[in-house]
């Protein structure tokens, strides 16, 4: 079947689903497989709980005429979510980089939504199949589109630009993130920098942060900037700290006031003045900016600030490398707060790097005075300096249930395959 015609069935059943476990009656199943698994052979049972139709890429399994054989599922979902997309004209913003990624596109989704009817990544569905199904997510109302886009090597971030075709586009940062599959940080700011150079042929525009140096490096050639951050910007904003909670003083002509937070830490300071500038881009008043940014509150382990019994915790276990690292405990270490605790994960794809950004890592924790510092993971087994250490996550809850912390401040941070959130349930 010709793409048009699935995306006529599309128009018709416009669902679409790839778990059984989570069907919903109509849409259109895509079979997709995975490493253990085969989608295909769960077409049936789709078709059974009432879906319209399953697109399948076996044709074993094609048991009746509501299944509709391709060559590869996943190609036909990405060039069916490539069709869709290219039904709008609407400002289609795409946002990648090593950190900060998820929190930036959910408060520029916060900002536009005061204004426009805004359809944005859900969660962080930013790899080659998260991106095609949040393209067939966005509706015919919609006025704005943001796409996060997640990578881990190169070619990536090209591929999802040449389905999502955006037109606007951030990268928040290029720092030590998946290292192993982009070859180092030169590889990181190429991979990264796909974006800019799909915007710089098609002569989109680019939100930039100032105070990275090499964004500006890797921009150039691109006509339409518009810049932020702390100086030399078209909008330019200071960071304070308020306990542990990020608030910024706009300092930029016709932006002069302080724009309050529920973010934790300074290093949240470029995400908030990236959605303040996309949001002043399209008309949106400073004060419509200020109150739909005070009314964000984060979630899913990033950032928050929670409690628990006596103690205070600041969660942030989604995900770790080596730039976020070092930030969240520099933050987290001038902080003023009682009895500060570190429970630290190790940070996955590291690849050659692993040993020495894990030994940097615990010399920095070593210039400071904490309470107690608890290691968790191989990637600290021969480096913990004195400090407690676990093989994982289970045994450190383990050691937290039978000695349990009063009155303190506690920094959970770990990457997301450290499951570091464990540690989270342990405390009573």
């Amino acid at each position: 079947m010709e793409i048009t015609g699935l995306y006529k069935l599309y128009l018709e059943n416009p669902s679409i689903q790839t778990d059984t476990r989570k069907l919903k009656e109509g849409g259109i199943y895509f079979a997709l497989g995975g490493t253990n698994f085969d989608g295909n052979s769960f077409a049936k049972d789709a078709l059974d709980k009432g879906v319209a139709y399953a697109v399948i890429d076996n044709p074993v399994y094609a048991h009746n005429d509501r299944c509709i054989v391709v060559n590869n599922v996943l190609t036909t979902l990405q060039q069916l979510a490539g069709y869709h997309r290219k039904q709008f004209t609407i400002p289609f913003i795409a946002i990648t980089g090593s950190n900060g990624k998820t929190t930036t596109k959910e408060l520029i989704a916060a900002v536009l939504r005061t204004r426009f009817i805004t359809y944005a990544t859900e969660g962080n569905l930013n790899n080659h199949i998260g991106v095609p199904l949040t393209l067939l997510k966005i509706k015919q109302d919609a006025q704005m589109a943001i796409i996060e886009m997640g990578a881990n090597h190169q070619k990536e971030i090209e591929s999802y630009c040449g389905i999502a075709l955006p037109d606007h586009g951030i990268i928040t940062n290029c720092g030590k993130a998946h290292i192993e599959g982009f070859g180092g940080i030169e590889g990181v700011r190429k991979g990264k920098g796909e974006l800019y150079d799909f915007l710089r042929e098609n002569d989109g525009v680019i939100f930039r942060n100032t105070d990275l140096d090499y964004l500006e490096t890797m921009a150039k050639g691109i006509r339409r900037q518009v810049t932020y951050g702390s100086a030399n910007a078209a909008y330019i904003g200071k960071p304070i700290m308020k306990d542990v909670f990020l608030s910024i003083a706009m300092l930029s002509t016709h932006t002069e006031t302080t724009l309050d937070t529920n973010l934790v830490g300074a290093y949240n300071f470029p995400n908030v003045m990236a959605a303040v500038a996309v949001g002043l881009h399209f008309g949106i008043s400073i004060d419509e900016i200020k109150k739909a940014i005070a009314a964000y509150t984060p979630d899913n382990s990033r950032s928050q600030w929670l409690q628990k019994g006596s103690n205070k915790i600041i969660l942030d276990a989604y995900n770790a490398n080596p730039t976020s690292m070092r930030a969240a405990i520099l933050n987290f270490a001038e902080a003023k707060l009682p009895g500060k605790m570190l429970w630290i994960g190790g940070m996955k794809e590291m690849g050659a790097e692993e040993l020495n950004e894990h030994c940097e890592l615990v010399s920095l924790i070593s210039r400071y005075e904490w309470q107690d510092v608890i290691l968790v993971g191989k990637e600290f087994r021969a480096i913990y300096n004195g400090y407690k250490w676990f093989e994982n996550s289970s045994e450190a809850a383990a050691y937290i249930k039978a000695h349990q912390p009063a009155n303190s401040s506690i920094l959970l941070k770990g990457s997301r395959g450290s499951k570091m959130e464990v540690l989270m349930d342990a405390l009573e």
